[in-house]
């Protein structure tokens, strides 16, 4: 190695951010395996690459000792003498044992060795810039599809999406461009692991922050989101500005702002309610569209009784239960939903 080497390693350092020390003590230890393979396996050595000039000297380590045990690992008393008349019995001699054409081993090791620390260095990079963006929204293509895990391209590295993070009933292509949720960034031997959603309620959050300049803005906030991905979503949303309708700033012109995210999400229903302090208040709109006569809460068992008119009950449940259930799960709060009717049989009994 020559003077040239360490102005690749200058270069390096610039455009990389790799330090030069790190690359000098990783191919330090690089070339320690590599003399006692080559050069045998048994000696205590030091390699030593001079940081100024990339000179590169191997140094057997010798313990002096009174009766030399292991030519490779002791030296007697005289024979240190010889080098040094101050050495005593424990020291340690550091002996150049420099192989004629070692610096050729040293060459290729350094090559490998500097590769390698590119691909670590590059790999942190693209880890710290995704970990810092966990929970936030990324736009990429759809690289392939593998036993129905999806790789996306996001540019400098490649995201996951696994099956169970994907929407239920969607069609995925190759080549198709998606919006997606980052969950989980996580350290891998093979480099950072970029674990993508569709399906996460995080993902509505970040559309209506893009789409809503309320909401990006904070006068409008999202309390909460419900979501059955694929089929349907509850956002209860309200405004820190009484001049603002937040319902009105979420569905915008025309329903042009829910329009684009429901098509984001391949026509996802969305109802956009408004949340309340009153909890019966907010129940009573949590059940939209269907209309609520009546809320009986119960502070203490955190549950509440809700009354609908007769012919509003299948539409209070929802399908399979949908509507009420994404209702329990925005508010927090157990629902029981009956119609009049049964309310009314429920008292006289």
């Amino acid at each position: 190695m020559n003077a040239e080497f360490i102005e690749a390693l200058e270069e390096i350092e610039k455009e990389k951010g790799i330090s030069k020390d790190v690359i000098f003590d990783a191919l330090e230890a690089a070339l320690v395996s590599g003399y006692k393979k080559n050069f045998g396996s048994s000696q205590n050595v030091e390699v030593n690459i001079d940081r100024e000039m990339g000179t590169v000297k191997v140094f057997a380590k010798k313990t002096v000792k009174e009766v030399v045990e292991d030519s490779f690992l002791d030296i007697s008393l005289d024979e240190a003498k010889r080098i040094d008349d101050k050495y005593q019995i424990g020291d340690i001699i550091m002996i150049e044992v420099t192989p004629k054409n070692f610096g050729r081993i040293a060459a290729q090791t350094a090559k490998q060795v500097v590769m390698q620390k590119i691909k670590e260095a590059e790999r942190e990079v693209v880890f710290n810039e995704f970990a810092g963006r966990e929970n936030e929204i990324v736009t990429g293509l759809i690289q392939r599809i593998s036993k129905n895990i999806i790789y996306v391209d996001l540019g400098k590295t490649e995201g996951v999406l696994p099956p169970s993070e994907q929407i239920e009933g969607e069609t995925y292509n190759q080549g198709d461009r998606l919006k997606l949720y980052i969950l989980e960034v996580k350290k891998t031997t093979k480099g950072p692991q970029i674990i993508l959603s569709r399906s996460h309620p995080g993902l509505v959050r970040r559309l209506f922050e893009l789409e809503v300049p309320e909401i990006h803005d904070g006068i409008v906030d999202i309390y909460g989101i419900s979501r059955e991905a694929g089929s349907r979503t509850k956002i209860a949303v309200f405004s820190k500005d009484p001049d603002v309708d937040p319902v009105g700033a979420c569905v915008g012109f025309k329903g042009s702002r829910v329009k684009a995210i429901v098509n984001e999400l391949n026509g996802e229903k969305i109802d956009i309610i408004i949340w309340s302090k009153n909890v019966g208040e907010f129940i009573s709109n949590s059940l939209s569209p269907s209309k609520v006569l009546k809320v009986e809460v119960n502070e203490k068992e955190k549950s509440a009784l809700v009354i609908v008119p007769d012919y509003q009950l299948s539409l209070a449940i929802g399908k399979e239960g949908q509507n009420a259930r994404l209702a329990a799960k925005l508010t927090n709060w157990k629902i029981d939903i009956k119609s009049e009717k049964q309310y009314e049989e429920g008292k006289k009994e």
